[in-house]
């Protein structure tokens, strides 16, 4: 299918939607950016000239992604999630040239109102929690909450917290899928293995 864009919304010329991507009220796209296959975008939302998304990307409402700022497949971004490019920002000293690349890796989900700070990678299928300040990399299937954000947990690939048994084992309780932490990182066991 090809790309929806409501009416209200702007997408500049040389902006490259995928197919069966939704662009919803008053958002702008410019030109450059990049928006894979059935991805959504929310009221009020803007994508700069630099910004990547992959696939299947959720951006609810007031989320603006900056040039530098990359989306893997499948993130999904609660409403009013912050970006910033620039670490030092002055509005008198143009720093164009010091923007810092932000990665969302695969499968992550950013709660409503978390701020990721410039330069930061959020891990494949980690979990930022609503209002968290992210001011370092997240490992990739971690929980992180608070100001700043602190590692307090793991979560599956479907994104529910997981508990550990006495052997060290965690099963998620949506999927099935067993994990177990090794060396500081999460890893899932494979099918038939204690």
């Amino acid at each position: 299918m090809t790309p929806w864009v409501h009416p209200s919304a702007t997408v500049d010329a040389g902006a490259e939607l995928g197919p069966d991507t939704r662009i919803w009220h008053f958002c702008h796209v410019m030109a450059g950016a990049v928006i894979g296959a059935r991805c959504m975008l929310g009221q009020n939302c803007f994508v700069g000239a630099g910004a990547r998304l992959g696939d299947g990307v959720r951006v609810q409402n007031n989320v603006s992604l900056y040039d530098g700022v990359e989306l893997e497949d499948d993130v999904f971004c609660g409403p009013s999630v912050v970006f910033t490019n620039v670490k030092h920002p002055r509005a008198f000293v143009s720093r164009r040239d010091e923007y810092a690349a932000t990665k969302i890796c695969r499968g992550a989900t950013l709660g409503a109102n978390s701020t990721v700070l410039p330069g930061v990678t959020v891990g494949a299928y980690a979990m930022v929690g609503a209002g968290a300040v992210v001011t370092k990399d997240v490992a990739p299937f971690a929980l992180v909450i608070g100001v700043p954000a602190v590692a307090v947990g793991w979560v599956g690939h479907a994104g529910e917290r997981l508990d550990f048994d006495t052997d060290g084992v965690a099963t998620c309780p949506r999927s099935q899928r067993r994990y177990r932490v090794s060396a500081g990182a999460l890893a899932e066991l494979p099918a038939g293995v204690a």
